[in-house]
């Protein structure tokens, strides 16, 4: 090892028994291998794209594309869970089904508390989930108008839906991708406006009662990135300094900064009509290989939370799990942040988050003594601060020889994931690789946020300016951690917190 380097720490873990709680299938359902215990992720079967996220009575929605008949792709439902808190979810009925009409993709959902669309009954407030139904027939028949966008209501606070008899609402003019409405309320305008992926491009639309659409504008000619298709998006407020700003997000397939899918966004101003960006400057939101499809949950006030998939359309019907594929990233709050006079979307996991924490551990004293720290089991939190930035990196590690370093590059002032040597990557030729995220941030000082569970770790630098997932799955849990540094480098503030199963 260079001498430039030392070691600071080598944690050894012992395994801990996963904690049930009082969700009717049990812990058991949640124990296979690679499970999540603090992602929500689908008893079983296919999940890809979180839809309809809407906040409720107290209530998070989050409905998914998912397939009940295998754990790859399928034809498209939309299944459902709900918390109050989320962290705890609970996986119900499913909501959608494919009709004649086709497939149920991508879509988002609405509290219709003016009953713009007359679906009230008897007081009831109606959510309105507003979805694209995907023609296979129409697909396989070379068509060009087989995605339109039609209505589903529940008068019973999401326990059941009924679809519009009048769909689809939004007819497609002859647009190959024309799909993943995300709709919200401008209040200005009193109106609805629907934003939509078109191809590679975003046109907005505008409802009085969410049936008849108008066409507003488009958006994204020669701007952002157009390496593939542009998906799921979300159009939303956010304030900074007083100052209200307008982000865009877009969803991309490919193109990704580290290969295949991921989220960029703008940054700008809307006027119920256009949206004007501040820049030409290429963001992205997570610079992992394993956060896609992510949206925000409607009527949630000033507050935007944000949800991703997490896997990567590369390999995503491939990951070495056997009753289900895939989970959500935690819940993430956004906010803005200015670096030299450029704005930019930070991303931090939600406070409620840490009402899964088990007493922390400070380790400070450890590490300098080289000390081992017992207790933590294979999901925790691990913070620090450094004064100062330089080489460093954290090793996630099993006696197999099996390792995941999440690190920063001073040369390059890039922050990477290797997963190269992480366990089971065989499955695809592109999943072994070293990710790589830049450093925004201007601060000589540093902080770093790491949430890692069975099969994934997030990574948040900065504030929340930098931020990484990425998945893995090794073939024994890792039950060592190591932390190596530049000579200069003083880590400060270490926490080591083991999380509670939220099953």
């Amino acid at each position: 090892m260079k001498k430039a380097i030392k070691l600071l720490a080598f944690f050894a873990w012992a395994l801990i028994a996963l904690r049930s709680n009082a969700q009717k299938t049990g812990t058991k359902a949640y124990s296979d291998s690679y499970r999540p215990q603090i992602h929500f992720s689908p008893q079983a079967h296919w999940m890809n794209d979180p839809n309809g996220m809407v906040y409720f009575n107290h209530t998070y929605h989050l409905f998914f594309q998912y397939y009940p008949g295998a754990t790859v792709w399928g034809p498209m439902h939309w299944g459902h869970a709900t918390s109050t808190d989320l962290v705890h979810w609970k996986e119900l009925s499913i909501a959608l089904f494919p009709d004649s009409l086709g497939y149920i993709f991508s879509g988002s959902a609405v509290v219709d508390s003016n009953n713009t669309t007359g679906f009230g009954k008897n007081g009831k407030v109606p959510l309105v989930a507003i979805f694209t139904h995907h023609d296979p027939k129409g697909e396989k028949a070379g068509k060009n108008n087989f995605q339109n966008e039609s209505l589903a209501y529940s008068l019973d606070a999401g326990k059941t839906w009924t679809k519009y008899a009048g769909n689809p609402v939004l007819k497609n003019p002859g647009i190959k991708d024309f799909r993943d409405p995300k709709v919200m309320w401008y209040k200005p305008g009193k109106k609805w406006v629907m934003t939509l992926a078109t191809k590679d491009h975003i046109t907005f639309y505008s409802s009085a009662d969410l049936k008849d659409w108008k066409k507003e504008s488009e958006f994204g000619k020669g701007l952002g990135a157009h390496g593939g298709v542009w998906e799921c998006p979300d159009l939303f407020p956010l304030k900074l300094d007083g100052k209200e700003y307008w982000v865009l997000i877009v969803n991309l397939n490919p193109g990704g900064p580290n290969g295949g899918s991921a989220t960029q966004y703008f940054i700008g101003q809307f006027d119920g009509n256009t949206f004007a960006p501040a820049d030409n400057k290429l963001r992205w939101l997570d610079y992992g290989p394993d956060e896609y499809a992510g949206i925000t949950w409607n009527n949630t006030g000033s507050r935007k939370i944000f949800l991703g998939w997490m896997s990567n359309w590369i390999y995503a019907n491939q990951v070495p799990t056997k009753k289900w594929r895939n989970a959500m990233t935690v819940p993430r709050e956004l906010s803005l942040k200015q670096v030299n006079g450029q704005l930019f979307v930070a991303s931090k996991p939600v406070k409620e988050l840490a009402a899964l924490q088990k007493k922390s551990i400070d380790v400070s004293d450890g590490l300098t003594k080289g000390k081992l720290i017992n207790g933590a089991a294979t999901h925790f939190v691990l913070k620090f601060n450094l004064n100062k930035l330089n080489n460093y990196f954290v090793t996630l590690s099993n006696d197999v020889d099996e390792k995941l370093v999440f690190g920063y590059d001073k040369a390059s002032n890039m922050y990477y994931i290797d997963r190269k040597q992480s366990g089971k990557t065989d499955f695809n030729p592109e999943f072994a690789r070293i990710q790589y995220a830049p450093r925004l941030s201007s601060e000589v000082s540093s902080d770093v946020v790491l949430i890692v569970d069975a099969a994934s770790i997030e990574a948040f630098a900065d504030n929340g300016l930098s931020v990484m997932t990425c998945i893995f799955f090794p073939n024994k849990p890792y039950d060592h951690l190591q932390i190596q540094k530049g000579e200069s480098v003083v880590i400060q503030n270490l926490k080591l917190a083991p999380m509670k199963s939220i099953w």
